[in-house]
């Protein structure tokens, strides 16, 4: 077995020059694979864990460099956190408002899911924490997650202009609780106030006009929380949490994640002939908004073997090769794909006819203006895309020249997206480089590769 530290210095190191590949086209995709567990998942699994009283097991836990950041912030606070066997994890947890002081600033390298949610956690804790991270996470803004922890008690020092990293956070000493209306939808606000609201004596309340992502909602309550969500208005949840609970460690089964699945998902609709097979992949609703849209637009999906862990659905997938045709995907669905609209672009260049994605400023604060990168990324090979105001519009003529030479701007969607485009396009794609991918599939080029990609 490869000691936790050994396999973490593995996983985080970064090569010193880019490293560049080309995707070219390739025969019928095939196979039955598990993708990494849900990034999501596991950031929250961890957390938790470390919030609570006694033992937590993950198995399943996704060994990104993401996540494995988190990790170590959970230690630098306090919490026990050890590797036990490949994806199997241990969280010997602190309580509710225990973490101790940091000795050094805990550095969540490109992890915006980590580094928003865990300053939510030390907002409810009476100690200062510095939060730091690449260059990439320095250049994202951090002020709508700090507006809500500052309503309730906490404070920031040594910030940078409009409230990005590096920032010193201030944990309350009395935590308020407060009723927070998040601004945009967004899991990331909603799990930091509700973090924080944790160590706040009374209910503290989440408004939604959109619904996010509710994976901190359902494993609250697996770790023994008590937490109601209701139907707030048309698409909205108002989410109640009662605070100062005593959590308990759980057993936490993380399951494959859709988002990374995604990526040889699509591969294996474009790649003409291709039957794959993907095992225990999350079906939450709330994240299930590629699937929906890519059933809209003709692609053969088939579900089976549905069960479910810690409240999170999961099924295996059977994806065959479609003829796939343009479609409008509302607004409304975002929230429940935001990461995937990437890969989406990549299977509307390959459909048939018009597709039109709404609704897509979210991607504009993510690792790059994914929204930009994304058009940047067709238009250098061949396809036909405009961007009207927050909507990407995507011509797709049933294949595509490709040929092109992608910038991934250090975002590992960028990269992955990219890659699959080239298994079917007239000509090889190829990346300029290929390390940030680590952040979130170590074993992306592997398993592509297994299933018939051709990398090189």
């Amino acid at each position: 077995m490869i000691p936790a530290a050994a396999r973490e210095d593995t996983i985080l190191a970064h090569s010193d020059t880019p490293t560049p590949l080309e995707s070219r086209a390739c025969g019928p995709l095939a196979g039955t694979v598990r993708v990494p567990g849900d990034k999501s998942i596991s950031h929250r699994a961890l957390i938790l864990g470390a919030l609570s009283v006694g033992e937590t097991r993950i198995s399943g836990l996704l060994e990104g460099e993401d996540v494995l950041n988190t990790a170590k912030s959970m230690r630098a606070l306090g919490a026990k956190v050890e590797r036990t066997a490949p994806f199997a994890w241990t969280v010997s947890g602190v309580g509710v408002g225990g973490f101790a002081q940091p000795a050094t600033p805990l550095d969540f390298g490109n992890s915006g899911t980590g580094c928003r949610l865990v300053m939510g956690a030390v907002a409810g804790c009476p100690i200062a924490a510095i939060f730091d991270g690449d260059a990439s996470l320095r250049s994202r803004p951090m002020r709508r997650i700090l507006d809500p922890l500052e309503l309730m008690g906490a404070r920031t020092s040594n910030i940078r202009e409009g409230g990005r990293l590096p920032l010193t956070l201030h944990g309350a000493r009395y935590p308020v609780p407060i009723v927070y209306k998040t601004p945009v939808a967004s899991a990331q606000i909603k799990s930091a106030v509700l973090l924080a609201g944790l160590s706040a004596p009374g209910i503290t309340t989440v408004i939604e006009q959109e619904a996010s992502r509710d994976h901190t909602e359902l494993m609250l309550k697996h770790f023994g929380a008590e937490i109601s969500s209701d139907k707030e208005g048309s698409h909205g949840r108002r989410i109640s949490l009662h605070g100062e609970p005593e959590l308990h460690g759980a057993n936490v089964v993380v399951p494959a994640d859709p988002s990374s699945a995604s990526f040889p998902i699509v591969a294996a609709l474009i790649v003409a002939g291709s039957d794959v097979v993907f095992s225990d992949v999350m079906t939450n609703p709330l994240r299930t908004g590629l699937f929906t849209t890519l059933r809209e637009m003709g692609a053969s999906i088939e579900e089976s073997e549905v069960r479910g862990d810690a409240g999170e659905p999961m099924a295996q997938l059977r994806v065959r090769a479609s003829k796939l045709k343009g479609v409008e995907v509302p607004p409304e669905r975002a929230p429940s794909m935001i990461d995937e609209y990437l890969v989406l672009a990549v299977a509307a260049a390959f459909a048939e006819g018009t597709t039109i994605m709404r609704g897509l400023q979210e991607l504009r604060v993510k690792e790059s203006d994914r929204l930009e990168a994304t058009a940047d990324m067709l238009r250098v090979n061949g396809v036909k895309v405009e961007v009207s105001g927050d909507d990407l519009i995507v011509e797709g003529h049933g294949h595509v020249p490709g040929g092109g030479l992608v910038a991934t701007h250090m975002d590992h969607r960028i990269a992955m997206s990219a890659l699959v485009m080239g298994c079917a396009s007239d000509r090889p794609v190829k990346i300029d480089d290929t390390a940030f991918i680590a952040t979130s599939f170590p074993d992306f080029i592997p398993m592509m590769r297994a299933l018939g990609a051709d990398f090189a």
